[in-house]
């Protein structure tokens, strides 16, 4: 969608307005309404318009000489619109033009008295907001079906700030395209996307000028990645260990950020086989490799000053004759040992090697993973937030600040010396989870990570049913989210210098 921003309305035909509670007009809904002979005006007293956020309702062909459509937007209360709020503003407005199949779209901004960001900022989260909903995956239909949403071609934003909104916008667009290129890989159907494949698909981050190295099983063997390998033996698609490079930071020295991901293509559960009703979202096992992917992605396009490095272990987690047992004893990369339990907690071990390869090869300020991991978590805090361990009280903050920005929130978890006993084993270095697998299951994992990170500063984050929507909502319709590009890019962005 091409996105434009102009001090003057034109003779569009399709016109958004935003009206907060309350009812009261801005200058730009007010100079249309004259135009339209206090049409506006009207329909905002209509009994069941309370101008709350996201509220909206239409006045078709409402003059002869007019627009065809005019969007009434409820803004709802003036202090709520943060960034967050003001970006489900923005996806609401795009998601009711798309089910109209309406091309274009001119937004009247009207910044409403009270509102925390001028006018520019609260712009350039509305086009975010557009952007981030314009999207569908309808690769393999073959046949357009007509009640289908149609995306946006084109958005123009009326407003008297239009340089500061398109100094945000490009940093905001770049985001909005790495939340996309997120959604697409987790979209996509496991026949399709598989670890050689997903590695390929990098080459879209290397024209924007991040280094790609794809690790195949000999260069794996030879680092003795042996929780990697072991989880990726029961496929005939071999495993894969992606690496990414970001280098835009003008100062060096501090070491880069890193980004870890799980990056199961698909989940079978292994050997301990899931039950066919489990297994239908599990191509998504691999979303958090896809928002690790998704935030170079946009940290590249926009040409952040920061270093990063994206490192993502892909595998699929299948049953054969060669596949990992309950009862192995695993070597991983960092010489420690681990006995198995269930082949279907191979998330953890996939990023073991993972952790220990970024964390001594890059010697980074702090290391942030992100995996699909446990029932566990989804128990504990459900679809409000995602779950948080960490060993550092500031990245823990910091993470949380950018979860509050983007509206993808996290709420931290512990870890203690309690799950670390359970996790003893009798035969190896570590159990591969607790004995009672039902209890913490997410604190276990947790405790098990942070013994290969080489105590850099580190956070998990458990986004587990954060993969997928089963509802279209504000900023994304129903499929894969891209959750978590948005966090990874704030969090980054408060550490550019």
């Amino acid at each position: 969608m091409q996105v434009t921003y102009q001090p003057k309305p034109s003779a569009a035909a399709v016109i958004a307005v935003l009206v907060p509670e309350g009812g009261k007009l801005g200058a730009r809904a007010l100079a249309l309404d004259a135009q339209l002979d206090g049409a506006i005006a009207r329909a905002v007293t209509a009994p069941a318009f309370k101008a709350k956020r996201e509220q909206i309702i239409e006045l078709i062909a409402p003059a002869k000489d007019g627009p065809r459509r005019v969007l009434i937007a409820g803004a709802g209360a003036p202090k709520e619109l943060n960034a967050r709020n003001t970006r489900s503003l923005g996806g609401a407005v795009a998601a009711h033009l798309m089910a109209a199949h309406e091309p274009e779209l001119e937004l009247l901004v009207d910044t409403p008295k009270g509102a925390p960001l001028g006018e520019g900022e609260f712009a350039a989260n509305l086009a975010m907001g557009l952007r981030l909903r314009n999207y569908r995956f309808g690769k393999y239909q073959t046949k357009a079906k007509p009640d289908k949403p149609k995306l946006l071609a084109a958005a123009t934003l009326v407003t008297a700030r239009t340089a500061e909104a398109k100094r945000l916008d490009e940093r905001l667009a770049a985001v909005a395209d790495g939340v996309h290129f997120a959604r697409d890989l987790v979209n996509e159907p496991p026949n399709a996307l598989y670890p050689e494949e997903f590695g390929a698909r990098m080459k879209a981050l290397a024209k924007l000028g991040v280094k790609v190295e794809v690790l195949d099983v000999a260069a794996m063997k030879k680092l003795g990645m042996g929780a990697i390998l072991a989880v990726g033996g029961g496929s005939v698609r071999p495993p894969r260990l992606l690496v990414l490079h970001y280098n835009g930071a003008k100062k060096k020295g501090d070491g880069p950020i890193a980004f870890v991901g799980k990056g199961v293509c698909f989940d079978a559960g292994g050997l301990c086989l899931k039950k066919p009703s489990g297994m239908m979202t599990m191509k998504g096992d691999m979303a958090g490799g896809a928002a690790v992917v998704g935030a170079i992605h946009a940290l590249a396009a926009r040409k952040a000053k920061v270093d990063a490095v994206g490192v993502v272990g892909l595998v699929e987690n299948l049953p054969s004759g060669s596949a990992y047992k309950p009862g192995d004893i695993v070597t991983t990369m960092s010489g420690r040992t681990i006995e198995v339990f269930d082949t279907d907690a191979e998330g953890r071990m996939v990023l073991v090697d993972a952790l220990y390869y970024t964390a001594t090869r890059f010697k980074p300020r702090c290391i942030v993973d992100l995996a699909t991991l446990t029932y566990a978590v989804m128990a504990a805090v459900g679809g409000a937030y995602s779950g948080i361990f960490s060993n550092d009280d500031k990245l823990n903050k910091q993470l949380t600040a950018a979860g509050e920005a983007t509206g993808e929130r996290l709420w931290r978890l512990p870890i203690d010396g309690y799950y670390d006993a359970n996790l003893e084993s009798g035969i190896a270095d570590f159990r591969h989870h607790s004995p009672d697998d039902e209890s913490a299951d997410a604190a276990h994992a947790a405790a098990l990570l942070k013994n290969f990170v080489e105590d850099r500063p580190w956070a998990h984050l458990d986004i587990a049913n954060k993969e997928f929507t089963g509802k279209d909502r504000p900023l994304v319709p129903t499929g894969a989210t891209g959750y978590a590009v948005a966090l990874l890019e704030e969090f980054a962005a408060g550490l550019e210098g």
